[in-house]
């Protein structure tokens, strides 16, 4: 005979709940029954953020009891809800605990500078399917949005699945975006998307929730889960490609501001007189030290170049493409200055293309920081690479997806 389960998810209830979030049963507040879900809908957050989670780490992270925790995984377990596999935490034995795979699909999406990345993951964040298409430097939204719903179909198909799989999609863009409506909140930063509602075009055209978010945020909630900052409540990100982006953990939160432009470091004038930037000020931080303005003082000298072809040739040892990379690395330390000054911060990860440099920015950058910034006792903030590399916005982006899903587990009996 088959569980309970099975049986709502060949009804498709199970489908529905996972998407709206609503319980299907409802039960009385402050009864026993009430404090069970409240407990199994802790543990399956936790599980949905951080992807793959030991129970010993469920206690510290939900604060419930080891006793509590192992029963629930269990009943969720049966119930098909989550896995659980044995593996091993410094040197002791665990139990590994993930969302169960057939619980649906999630696309994560990036619109970088130059290029489009699309990844399709199964709801414990593991990546099955991924394509990269090039851009034009001005690509509109309705363009990109359609080639972003062409793709997802394409996955699906490789991989013999339905479209109905597919549970919710983020996305990323280079721009400060209003949460709540998922718009760009700064008009002329990104040509073309200007009041375009991209969660609600999307998911009419996918017919699947939709969230929307700023690229540097998003590399620093893949950073804070899944590489440089775990474990960490206070980190910076810095997306160092094109542009200059900043993302701000505090306290384990992403920082968004009034209206989602907190971060926007590439956007600071810093010479009044200086070059016309898109956003239509004159002298913002990007137009003197991001790799566009690298990329044009080196032009005369060296012709058309990629920022890609400038950090390889670097670290083959092209000595004046090394120094710029360097430039780039102390401008953007003595600028984060203030940043750290202001919020202390754990860590700071830097991601994006020119982070391939690695020490020939990271190095600079550091000794930029450690002497302009206020730091007591604990010394210097400390400046890491991003542990997930290029992967980071896209990786950031599948996490809001899965957080979009809102996973609700229907009352188990015991």
């Amino acid at each position: 005979s088959r569980r309970p389960w099975d049986r709502w998810r060949r009804r498709g209830r199970v489908r529905r709940a996972i998407i709206s979030g609503v319980p299907t049963d409802r039960v009385p507040p402050g009864s026993q029954t009430s404090l069970r879900e409240a407990n199994r809908a802790r543990i399956i957050d936790a599980v949905q953020q951080r992807g793959a989670i030991t129970q010993v780490e469920l206690v510290g992270v939900t604060g419930l009891s080891a006793a509590t925790i192992s029963n629930i995984v269990k009943e969720l377990t049966a119930a098909g809800v989550l896995h659980t596999a044995p593996t091993s935490r410094s040197g002791r034995r665990a139990q590994m605990v993930t969302l169960a795979r057939n619980l649906g699909l999630v696309v994560g999406v990036h619109f970088a500078e130059r290029s489009l990345r699309a990844v399709l993951a199964d709801v414990t964040q593991r990546v099955v399917a991924e394509q990269r298409l090039p851009l034009p430097p001005d690509h509109r939204a309705d363009s990109g949005l359609d080639r972003v719903a062409l793709l997802v179909e394409e996955m699906v198909d490789s991989l013999g699945a339905s479209k109905t799989e597919v549970l919710a999609v983020g996305v990323g863009i280079q721009a400060p975006v209003d949460t709540t409506t998922g718009m760009v909140s700064a008009t002329g930063v990104l040509r073309g998307w200007d009041w375009v509602p991209v969660q609600q075009v999307l998911g009419d055209r996918m017919g699947v929730p939709v969230r929307v978010e700023n690229d540097a945020n998003l590399g620093a909630l893949a950073e804070l889960r899944l590489g440089a900052g775990i474990g960490l409540r206070n980190v910076v990100y810095v997306r160092a490609s094109y542009g200059i982006g900043l993302g701000l953990v505090v306290d384990g939160r992403l920082v968004h501001g009034r209206s989602g432009l907190a971060g926007e470091l590439g956007h600071v004038v810093v010479d009044p007189d200086g070059a016309p930037c898109r956003c239509g000020r004159q002298g913002c931080l990007e137009t003197t030290t991001g790799a566009a303005a690298m990329l044009s003082a080196l032009s005369p000298e060296h012709g058309h170049l990629a920022l890609r072809d400038v950090v390889t040739r670097a670290l083959e040892g092209d000595r004046e493409l090394a120094a710029a990379i360097a430039d780039v690395g102390r401008a953007l330390g003595r600028h984060l200055a203030t940043a750290c000054t202001i919020l202390d911060p754990d860590v700071v990860v830097v991601g994006g293309e020119l982070a391939r440099a690695g020490a020939l920015l990271l190095d600079p950058l550091q000794e930029a920081l450690t002497a302009t910034a206020f730091h007591g006792i604990a010394g210097p903030v400390p400046v890491q690479e991003a542990v997930l590399g290029d992967l980071a916005e896209v990786r950031g982006a599948v996490a809001l997806a899965v957080e979009a899903t809102r996973v609700v587990v229907p009352a188990v009996t015991p």
